[in-house]
């Protein structure tokens, strides 16, 4: 039986998202697997790619085949180096982490109920502001009254 990576079609129309998957080589695209060993999501910016690497590397060396796109994948994550003993790629492009909407969220919520200060960037700008006309006019104030 000759076993295949491949990968395996999910998602919408116009936002494919893939498996990627250990699968006999008779079998349909998106037909049953063996294993699953990774996702790939191209239309993220940048592109998702989760390999378990350890899995991947085992059924390399007991003869599974990648398919040309899965093995430029491999390519990609390190793991297709690390099975023919070559130098490791560059690391991947990774996607900021995004910021938590409930707890900003939660802290305007807090600043517009005037329970905790808000976000230290956006006061500071204003009470300098406020505050330096004040300090002016008091020293004027206090040179007029002696």
């Amino acid at each position: 039986m000759a076993v295949k990576i491949r990968l395996l079609r999910m998602g919408k129309i116009r936002n494919p998202q893939y498996r990627i998957v250990i699968a006999d080589s008779r079998t349909k695209r998106d037909g049953r697997a063996i294993e699953f060993v990774g996702v790939y999501q191209p239309k993220e910016d940048p592109s998702v790619i989760e390999v378990k690497s350890d899995r991947v590397q085992y059924w390399l060396s007991v003869g599974a085949q990648p398919s040309e796109a899965v093995q430029r994948l491999l390519e990609l994550t390190g793991d297709w180096q690390k099975f023919k003993g070559l130098p490791a790629p560059p690391p991947l492009k990774v996607a900021p982490e995004r910021a938590d909407r409930k707890a900003a969220y939660e802290a305007e919520a807090q600043a517009a109920a005037g329970v905790a200060a808000t976000p230290a960037a956006k006061p500071a700008k204003k009470a300098a502001k406020t505050e330096a006309p004040a300090e002016a006019a008091a020293p004027a104030d206090a040179g007029e009254q002696a």
